[in-house]
């Protein structure tokens, strides 16, 4: 299968992976023959790359870090929870609403154990081919991004579990924020900004006296947008006063807010993002987090077409533990731009004078149902 860009989609491909809706329910399923009109819904639902068959790369199947069953469920018990808290401004005296840590530590444990059965896992976009709410899928991308770290950085379950669990809930305070704040397609206002910024407090302040919930998870929903060199906000505390969570929170929560589609720009690839948080190495982040989150990142999703140096075109196929930098590349055309009989394969981490110039081309080349 192959990651294309929604944008690069033609009439006649088919579908590789499902499109799942923000409740989690599958609105298309593989197979499906996109037209014109499914590929304008998926582009003003947001979706921006879509897996689609092409029998070059049919024996691709890019592993998932959670199960189908783990993602429905954490979506559900997410949707449902925050709609809730959503709904407290305006709750009548008198209605009380469920408490979230005993659902929210079920759901950990079974984003632990699935991560726990796949001991070489890599960070990879979990947002492809998703309908979302943004602040729920987020905040799932989070929790699973952050746990995967806290469990190769050697932290026991229960660290892992509070660690997921402020990952989980980092932005809760955005649910006492008004959607035409957070949904506004253009730029902020300074006094919007200033709105926009207490969410970490209102965080704290959902969270700090639930029932069986570590106060350092409402810590981390308080901190996560502290920096180390003091910029950040809402105390502009700095250096070891912010803790570890919620350090390995903010830097993950700037990774996905970037490689996520948002109302107001399109999203980067992770190598992109990547960059961008390098510029804050030793300033807005600790070096030695940046270096492990780079480490455990798949800097180039497995799918997507990338040109080499060469002037040959391929497609990532899979990717280096040790150099996550450096994947294994199928090579479908030859740098005259023809297509290959029979493609080959390049390990990059091995073949070090290869380099990766170029990401999505934008000439189309999967084959049609039709054979076009």
């Amino acid at each position: 299968m192959r990651l294309l860009p929604v944008s690069q989609c033609r009439p006649g491909m088919r579908l590789a992976k499902k499109i799942f809706s923000e409740e989690g329910i599958v609105l298309l399923a593989e197979h499906m023959e996109l037209s014109d009109r499914l590929i304008g819904r998926l582009e003003q639902c947001g979706v921006q790359y879509v897996y689609v068959e092409d029998h070059r790369t049919d024996d691709i199947n890019p592993p998932t870090l959670i199960t189908e069953e783990t993602f429905r469920m954490a979506v559900k018990e997410i949707r449902t929870n925050f709609r809730h808290l959503m709904e407290r401004p305006k709750a009548k005296k008198g209605v009380s609403y469920p408490y979230v840590a005993a659902p929210f530590k079920q759901m950990m444990n079974h984003i632990i154990d699935d991560l726990s059965n796949n001991q070489d896992a890599m960070i990879m976009l979990m947002n492809m081919g998703t309908v979302d709410h943004y602040l729920f899928q987020h905040s799932l991308n989070v929790c699973v991004y952050t746990t995967l770290l806290g469990m190769s950085k050697g932290y026991s379950r229960d660290e892992v579990v509070t660690l997921g669990m402020g990952a989980l809930l980092h932005d809760i305070g955005k649910t006492q924020i008004s959607t035409n704040v957070l949904k506004k397609p253009g730029s902020l206002s300074n006094n919007e900004f200033e709105l926009m910024k207490r969410h970490a407090q209102l965080g704290f302040e959902l969270l700090k006296d639930e029932p069986n919930m570590p106060l350092l998870v409402a810590h981390c929903a308080f901190q996560h947008h502290e920096r180390l060199d003091g910029s950040g906000y809402p105390r502009g505390i700095a250096g070891k006063d912010i803790h570890d969570y919620a350090k390995w929170i903010g830097l993950v929560d700037s990774y996905d807010a970037m490689t996520t589609n948002r109302v107001y720009r399109a999203p980067m690839l992770p190598h992109e993002a990547m960059e961008r948080l390098y510029a804050g190495s030793g300033t807005l982040y600790e070096q030695h987090m940046l270096q492990h989150f780079r480490d455990k990142v798949a800097i180039y999703p497995i799918g997507i077409s990338v040109t080499l140096h060469t002037c040959e075109r391929g497609v990532v196929v899979d990717f280096n533990n040790s150099y996550p930098h450096r994947p294994i590349v199928r090579v479908l055309y030859n740098e005259a731009g023809e297509e290959l009989a029979v493609p080959y394969e390049i390990d990059l981490s091995k073949q070090l004078t290869v380099m990766i110039v170029g990401v999505n081309d934008e000439d189309t080349d999967v084959q049609l149902v039709s054979g076009i």
